[in-house]
């Protein structure tokens, strides 16, 4: 298993106020296969992995562990104009 993947698996499904039973619906595996992901017993797929990180929210990098935090959470860039978004990336850019 992927250090840390198990932990944050759980994590992100109990931010997302989903059940593993709900988890198991939606990928159509079962709920067994869910509990085993979390507990670090089984190791998801490619394919699985990609869903459930469609379903959190989150980047597959993020669940690997490549990324230190979730940055599909931080913050949300919807609903803004391209030009809002450079300024936005200039400012961060700035404070960098």
């Amino acid at each position: 298993m992927i250090s840390g993947l198990a932990e944050r698996l759980k994590e992100e499904r109990i931010k997302c106020g989903y059940s593993q039973v709900s988890v198991s619906k939606r990928l159509g595996i079962s709920t067994s296969i869910i509990s085993g992901y979390e507990t670090g017993e089984r190791t998801p797929s490619v394919e699985i992995l990609l869903s459930l990180s469609y379903l959190y929210g989150c980047s597959v990098d993020y669940l690997l562990g490549r990324q230190q935090y979730n940055v599909n959470n931080l913050i949300s860039l919807d609903g803004l104009t391209k030009e809002q978004i450079s300024a936005i990336i200039s400012l961060v850019n700035t404070l960098r």
